[in-house]
């Protein structure tokens, strides 16, 4: 509701003392939403959301509170970089903040409303296999699947979240998607643009025509 408060607590976190931190108990885009209109000082020059414990790739990006953040600071004229780690044993969140934090000095320099999407392998920095430019897959590196359930409906996730070669995923990515790149170890980079319009006035006249009503 529009005149419900946004609970939010100052914290401070190890590393950053100094700089004013906040828990928002709020969706990622409603906090770049009030980021940007000054809920929490001055306006932010860019977003960073994340780092994602998971990757976010494919066209289920769609579906992400990571990337809807990001895209919400392009909505604002802010570029915004959205960061995930993928799966598999222990996260090693340094090496998503590392390539982050290059990306960023990156995306400084483009334009603005630039939106990137960044997925990293689940290795050490060092063992990452590159950097690459790659498309939205089909599907994630992890899929969402029916099954069956005592009562109601019950969705789980599948694949090959570990990279182990399970049927479903690393057999099925397409070359240079994505999924593909993350699950052969490289980080991913995908540019992302958010939801748009197209003219279409004949459809407009065709539903028009159908209804009992005179045009003006």
């Amino acid at each position: 509701r529009a005149d419900e408060s946004i609970e939010l607590v100052r914290v401070e976190l190890e590393g950053l003392e100094g700089v004013e931190c906040y828990s928002v108990a709020a969706s990622p885009a409603l906090i770049v939403i009030a980021a940007c209109l000054g809920g929490f000082g001055a306006s932010p020059d860019a977003v960073v959301s994340g780092i994602n414990a998971g990757a976010n790739t494919g066209r289920a990006v769609l579906h992400s509170g990571t990337v809807g953040a990001a895209l919400t600071a392009a909505n604002f004229g802010r570029s915004g970089l959205a960061v995930s780690l993928a799966e598999g044993g222990d996260y090693r969140w340094s090496t998503a903040a590392g390539l982050a934090v290059t990306t960023l000095g990156w995306l400084a320099g483009q334009p603005p409303c630039t939106v990137m999407n960044l997925n990293a392998p689940n290795v050490e920095l060092e063992d990452v296999r590159g950097v690459r430019g790659g498309f939205l897959a089909p599907f994630g590196t992890v899929r969402a699947a029916i099954v069956d359930g005592t009562s109601g409906l019950q969705m789980e996730l599948v694949g090959d979240a570990d990279g182990d070669g399970t049927p479903g995923e690393r057999e099925d990515a397409p070359e240079g998607s994505d999924t593909a790149l993350v699950l052969a170890g490289y980080a991913s980079l995908t540019s992302l643009t958010g939801v748009g319009s197209l003219e279409c006035p004949e459809a407009a006249t065709a539903v028009e025509r159908r209804l009992p009503i005179r045009s003006a």
